[in-house]
Protein backbone atom coordinates (compact mmCIF):
# COMPACT_ATOMS: atom_id res chain seq x y z
CA UNK A 1 0.00 0.00 0.00
CA UNK A 2 1.18 3.30 -1.12
CA UNK A 3 0.98 6.54 1.11
CA UNK A 4 -1.39 8.03 -0.86
CA UNK A 5 -3.61 5.30 -0.53
CA UNK A 6 -2.98 5.22 2.89
CA UNK A 7 -3.15 8.88 4.16
CA UNK A 8 -5.97 10.34 1.21
CA UNK A 9 -9.59 9.02 0.34
CA UNK A 10 -12.53 10.17 -1.55
CA UNK A 11 -13.75 13.37 0.13
CA UNK A 12 -16.72 12.95 2.31
CA UNK A 13 -17.04 9.23 2.89
CA UNK A 14 -20.54 8.81 4.08
CA UNK A 15 -19.78 7.20 7.98
CA UNK A 16 -15.59 7.82 7.04
CA UNK A 17 -15.34 3.67 6.84
CA UNK A 18 -14.46 2.70 3.50
CA UNK A 19 -14.42 -0.85 2.06
CA UNK A 20 -12.68 -1.73 -1.06
CA UNK A 21 -15.95 -2.62 -3.51
CA UNK A 22 -15.22 -5.94 -4.05
CA UNK A 23 -15.58 -7.00 -0.40
CA UNK A 24 -18.72 -4.58 0.28
CA UNK A 25 -21.88 -5.99 1.08
CA UNK A 26 -23.50 -2.54 1.29
CA UNK A 27 -22.84 0.48 -1.62
CA UNK A 28 -23.86 3.66 -1.02
CA UNK A 29 -25.20 5.69 -4.10
CA UNK A 30 -25.74 9.55 -3.88
CA UNK A 31 -28.88 10.59 -6.35
CA UNK A 32 -28.72 14.36 -6.38
CA UNK A 33 -31.71 14.83 -8.61
CA UNK A 34 -34.82 16.80 -7.84
CA UNK A 35 -35.86 17.71 -11.15
CA UNK A 36 -39.73 17.33 -10.65
CA UNK A 37 -39.31 18.96 -7.22
CA UNK A 38 -42.97 21.20 -6.79
CA UNK A 39 -42.90 22.80 -3.48
CA UNK A 40 -39.23 23.16 -2.24
CA UNK A 41 -36.75 22.42 -3.81
CA UNK A 42 -33.10 20.79 -3.20
CA UNK A 43 -33.14 17.65 -2.12
CA UNK A 44 -30.25 17.63 -5.12
CA UNK A 45 -27.83 18.75 -1.99
CA UNK A 46 -29.14 15.75 0.23
CA UNK A 47 -26.50 13.47 -0.50
CA UNK A 48 -23.49 15.82 0.30
CA UNK A 49 -25.20 16.73 3.35
CA UNK A 50 -26.11 13.30 4.76
CA UNK A 51 -22.84 12.16 3.91
CA UNK A 52 -21.43 15.02 5.84
CA UNK A 53 -23.59 14.40 9.00
CA UNK A 54 -22.17 10.80 9.23
CA UNK A 55 -18.84 12.03 9.79
CA UNK A 56 -19.96 13.11 13.54
CA UNK A 57 -22.27 10.22 14.42
CA UNK A 58 -21.53 8.21 16.95
CA UNK A 59 -21.50 3.78 14.96
CA UNK A 60 -22.52 1.99 18.22
CA UNK A 61 -26.48 0.88 17.68
CA UNK A 62 -28.49 0.24 20.98
CA UNK A 63 -31.41 -1.17 19.04
CA UNK A 64 -29.39 -3.72 17.33
CA UNK A 65 -26.28 -4.08 19.54
CA UNK A 66 -24.36 -3.72 16.63
CA UNK A 67 -21.37 -1.67 15.21
CA UNK A 68 -21.53 0.22 11.75
CA UNK A 69 -18.03 0.14 12.00
CA UNK A 70 -17.76 -3.57 11.15
CA UNK A 71 -20.24 -3.17 8.25
CA UNK A 72 -18.40 -3.69 4.94
CA UNK A 73 -19.61 -0.48 3.25
CA UNK A 74 -18.69 1.24 0.10
CA UNK A 75 -19.31 4.39 -0.85
CA UNK A 76 -19.10 4.71 -4.83
CA UNK A 77 -19.66 8.14 -5.34
CA UNK A 78 -22.53 9.81 -6.68
CA UNK A 79 -25.00 8.76 -9.79
CA UNK A 80 -24.37 11.32 -12.66
CA UNK A 81 -28.10 12.53 -12.99
CA UNK A 82 -29.20 13.96 -16.07
CA UNK A 83 -31.83 16.84 -16.74
CA UNK A 84 -34.27 13.98 -18.65
CA UNK A 85 -36.66 12.16 -15.74
CA UNK A 86 -36.74 9.21 -17.94
CA UNK A 87 -32.82 8.94 -18.57
CA UNK A 88 -31.90 9.83 -14.84
CA UNK A 89 -34.12 6.89 -13.96
CA UNK A 90 -33.25 4.54 -16.72
CA UNK A 91 -28.91 4.66 -15.49
CA UNK A 92 -30.35 4.28 -11.98
CA UNK A 93 -31.84 1.27 -12.97
CA UNK A 94 -29.22 -0.20 -14.53
CA UNK A 95 -26.82 0.98 -12.06
CA UNK A 96 -29.14 -1.10 -9.22
CA UNK A 97 -29.38 -4.07 -11.33
CA UNK A 98 -25.50 -4.43 -11.57
CA UNK A 99 -25.55 -3.93 -7.73
CA UNK A 100 -28.63 -6.71 -7.08
CA UNK A 101 -26.69 -9.15 -9.80
CA UNK A 102 -23.37 -8.80 -8.16
CA UNK A 103 -24.29 -9.68 -4.45
CA UNK A 104 -24.69 -6.12 -2.76
CA UNK A 105 -27.34 -4.38 -1.23
CA UNK A 106 -27.74 -0.56 -2.52
CA UNK A 107 -28.35 2.41 -0.21
CA UNK A 108 -29.61 5.28 -2.05
CA UNK A 109 -29.56 8.76 -0.58
CA UNK A 110 -31.74 10.80 -2.67
CA UNK A 111 -32.90 13.25 -4.23
CA UNK A 112 -36.49 13.38 -4.53
CA UNK A 113 -38.76 10.09 -4.21
CA UNK A 114 -38.92 9.88 -8.03
CA UNK A 115 -35.93 7.78 -7.51
CA UNK A 116 -37.48 5.02 -5.84
CA UNK A 117 -38.91 4.13 -9.85
CA UNK A 118 -35.52 3.98 -10.92
CA UNK A 119 -34.29 1.75 -8.88
CA UNK A 120 -36.82 -0.63 -8.11
CA UNK A 121 -36.75 -1.36 -11.92
CA UNK A 122 -33.65 -2.98 -11.71
CA UNK A 123 -35.19 -6.19 -9.33
CA UNK A 124 -36.91 -9.05 -10.19
CA UNK A 125 -40.81 -9.92 -9.92
CA UNK A 126 -40.57 -11.40 -6.78
CA UNK A 127 -40.38 -8.38 -4.36
CA UNK A 128 -42.52 -6.24 -2.43
CA UNK A 129 -42.37 -2.39 -1.47
CA UNK A 130 -42.96 -0.58 1.76
CA UNK A 131 -42.42 3.03 1.70
CA UNK A 132 -42.36 5.51 4.57
CA UNK A 133 -44.01 8.64 3.59
CA UNK A 134 -46.85 11.16 4.31
CA UNK A 135 -47.96 11.14 0.63
CA UNK A 136 -49.33 8.13 -1.01
CA UNK A 137 -47.84 9.76 -4.91
CA UNK A 138 -50.39 8.02 -6.72
CA UNK A 139 -51.62 10.63 -8.80
CA UNK A 140 -51.85 9.99 -12.15
CA UNK A 141 -50.42 12.95 -13.50
CA UNK A 142 -49.09 15.85 -11.26
CA UNK A 143 -48.61 19.55 -13.02
CA UNK A 144 -48.56 17.54 -16.43
CA UNK A 145 -45.99 15.25 -15.16
CA UNK A 146 -46.46 11.35 -15.42
CA UNK A 147 -43.53 10.72 -13.12
CA UNK A 148 -42.81 13.19 -10.59
CA UNK A 149 -42.60 12.40 -7.18
CA UNK A 150 -46.65 12.80 -6.72
CA UNK A 151 -46.80 9.68 -9.50
CA UNK A 152 -43.90 7.36 -9.06
CA UNK A 153 -45.71 5.11 -6.96
CA UNK A 154 -49.00 5.00 -9.20
CA UNK A 155 -46.65 4.15 -11.97
CA UNK A 156 -44.34 1.60 -10.24
CA UNK A 157 -48.17 0.02 -9.70
CA UNK A 158 -48.89 -0.22 -13.47
CA UNK A 159 -45.01 -0.39 -14.44
CA UNK A 160 -43.33 -2.88 -12.59
CA UNK A 161 -43.73 -6.64 -11.23
CA UNK A 162 -43.60 -5.59 -7.55
CA UNK A 163 -45.75 -7.94 -6.22
CA UNK A 164 -46.83 -5.98 -3.10
CA UNK A 165 -46.84 -2.10 -1.82
CA UNK A 166 -47.52 -1.05 1.43
CA UNK A 167 -47.51 2.95 2.38
CA UNK A 168 -46.61 3.28 5.71
CA UNK A 169 -47.15 6.83 7.77
CA UNK A 170 -49.80 8.46 5.04
CA UNK A 171 -51.40 11.74 6.33
CA UNK A 172 -51.48 13.74 3.08
CA UNK A 173 -53.46 12.72 -0.30
CA UNK A 174 -56.38 13.15 -2.36
CA UNK A 175 -59.78 11.36 -3.23
CA UNK A 176 -58.09 9.74 -6.61
CA UNK A 177 -54.94 8.49 -4.62
CA UNK A 178 -57.53 6.61 -1.83
CA UNK A 179 -59.84 5.44 -4.46
CA UNK A 180 -56.59 4.00 -6.75
CA UNK A 181 -55.45 2.53 -3.48
CA UNK A 182 -58.31 0.76 -2.92
CA UNK A 183 -59.08 -0.15 -6.22
CA UNK A 184 -55.51 -2.02 -6.84
CA UNK A 185 -54.79 -3.23 -3.73
CA UNK A 186 -52.16 -1.08 -2.58
CA UNK A 187 -52.51 -1.39 1.45
CA UNK A 188 -51.66 1.94 3.76
CA UNK A 189 -51.30 2.73 7.34
CA UNK A 190 -52.41 6.14 8.46
CA UNK A 191 -49.89 8.12 10.75
CA UNK A 192 -53.03 8.16 13.42
CA UNK A 193 -53.55 4.47 12.76
CA UNK A 194 -50.05 4.02 14.00
CA UNK A 195 -49.83 6.44 17.09
CA UNK A 196 -53.34 4.82 17.89
CA UNK A 197 -52.56 1.46 17.87
CA UNK A 198 -48.90 1.57 18.18
CA UNK A 199 -45.78 0.91 16.48
CA UNK A 200 -45.03 -2.98 17.57
CA UNK A 201 -48.75 -3.79 16.18
CA UNK A 202 -48.62 -2.15 12.61
CA UNK A 203 -45.24 -3.43 12.33
CA UNK A 204 -46.69 -6.94 13.02
CA UNK A 205 -49.14 -6.45 10.25
CA UNK A 206 -46.97 -4.90 7.85
CA UNK A 207 -44.71 -8.16 8.02
CA UNK A 208 -47.27 -10.53 7.61
CA UNK A 209 -48.57 -8.52 4.32
CA UNK A 210 -45.03 -9.10 2.77
CA UNK A 211 -43.51 -12.10 4.26
CA UNK A 212 -44.14 -14.57 1.72
CA UNK A 213 -41.89 -12.25 -0.95
CA UNK A 214 -38.43 -13.32 -1.59
CA UNK A 215 -37.15 -9.79 -1.58
CA UNK A 216 -38.15 -6.43 0.10
CA UNK A 217 -37.38 -3.13 -0.78
CA UNK A 218 -37.70 -0.70 2.05
CA UNK A 219 -38.14 3.11 1.18
CA UNK A 220 -37.75 6.30 3.52
CA UNK A 221 -39.13 9.66 2.48
CA UNK A 222 -37.84 12.03 5.32
CA UNK A 223 -41.81 13.54 5.29
CA UNK A 224 -42.88 10.53 7.28
CA UNK A 225 -41.30 12.30 10.01
CA UNK A 226 -43.05 15.16 11.84
CA UNK A 227 -42.04 18.80 10.89
CA UNK A 228 -40.64 18.85 14.23
CA UNK A 229 -38.39 16.29 13.52
CA UNK A 230 -37.20 17.12 10.16
CA UNK A 231 -37.78 20.17 9.16
CA UNK A 232 -36.19 20.36 6.07
CA UNK A 233 -37.55 18.31 3.80
CA UNK A 234 -39.59 19.18 -0.09
CA UNK A 235 -43.31 18.74 0.98
CA UNK A 236 -43.49 18.64 4.90
CA UNK A 237 -46.70 17.47 5.96
CA UNK A 238 -47.84 18.36 9.97
CA UNK A 239 -49.40 15.37 12.46
CA UNK A 240 -46.30 13.28 11.59
CA UNK A 241 -44.26 10.81 13.73
CA UNK A 242 -41.47 10.80 15.61
CA UNK A 243 -37.74 9.31 14.77
CA UNK A 244 -37.96 6.86 17.57
CA UNK A 245 -41.29 5.60 16.09
CA UNK A 246 -39.54 5.34 12.59
CA UNK A 247 -36.49 3.54 13.94
CA UNK A 248 -38.24 1.42 16.07
CA UNK A 249 -40.34 0.14 12.76
CA UNK A 250 -37.59 0.11 10.68
CA UNK A 251 -35.84 -2.47 13.17
CA UNK A 252 -39.09 -4.37 13.25
CA UNK A 253 -39.39 -4.76 9.11
CA UNK A 254 -35.72 -4.68 8.15
CA UNK A 255 -34.43 -8.39 7.60
CA UNK A 256 -32.20 -10.57 6.13
CA UNK A 257 -34.88 -10.42 3.01
CA UNK A 258 -34.00 -6.70 2.31
CA UNK A 259 -32.43 -5.97 -1.25
CA UNK A 260 -32.09 -2.50 -1.37
CA UNK A 261 -32.78 0.60 0.70
CA UNK A 262 -33.59 4.64 -0.05
CA UNK A 263 -33.75 7.63 2.07
CA UNK A 264 -35.27 10.66 -0.33
CA UNK A 265 -36.89 14.11 0.24
CA UNK A 266 -33.70 16.12 2.45
CA UNK A 267 -33.65 19.51 1.44
CA UNK A 268 -30.83 21.06 3.25
CA UNK A 269 -31.12 24.67 2.90
CA UNK A 270 -34.39 24.28 4.68
CA UNK A 271 -33.41 23.83 8.34
CA UNK A 272 -29.92 24.51 10.27
CA UNK A 273 -29.06 20.64 9.33
CA UNK A 274 -31.34 18.81 11.79
CA UNK A 275 -33.16 16.67 9.34
CA UNK A 276 -29.47 15.52 6.94
CA UNK A 277 -28.68 14.17 10.54
CA UNK A 278 -31.71 12.17 11.27
CA UNK A 279 -31.32 10.88 7.73
CA UNK A 280 -27.87 9.66 8.42
CA UNK A 281 -28.43 7.88 11.76
CA UNK A 282 -31.77 6.18 9.56
CA UNK A 283 -28.83 4.60 7.44
CA UNK A 284 -26.70 3.99 10.24
CA UNK A 285 -29.42 2.25 12.46
CA UNK A 286 -30.84 -0.03 8.90
CA UNK A 287 -27.48 -1.37 8.07
CA UNK A 288 -26.30 -2.35 11.49
CA UNK A 289 -29.88 -4.25 11.93
CA UNK A 290 -29.45 -5.70 8.46
CA UNK A 291 -25.92 -7.08 10.33
CA UNK A 292 -27.98 -8.36 13.02
CA UNK A 293 -30.06 -10.11 10.67
CA UNK A 294 -27.05 -12.03 9.24
CA UNK A 295 -26.39 -13.42 12.73
CA UNK A 296 -29.92 -15.15 12.95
Amino acid sequence: MSYLELYTSKSLVFSGFQRDFRDADYVIIGVPFDLTSTYRTGSRSAPLAIREASLNIETYSFRSEADLEDAKLHDTGDLNVSGDVEETLRRLELVTRELFEAGKIPILIGGEHTITLGSIRGFGDDIAVVSFDAHLDLRNKYLDRSISHATFMRRMSEETKVKRIVEVGTRGVCREEIEYAKSSGIRFFTSQQIMKNGVKEVSETIRSLVEEYAALYVSVDMDFLDPAYAPGVQNPEADGLSIQALLDMLHEICTGRIVAFDITEVTPHHDTGVTAIQAAKIIFEVVCRLEKAKKF
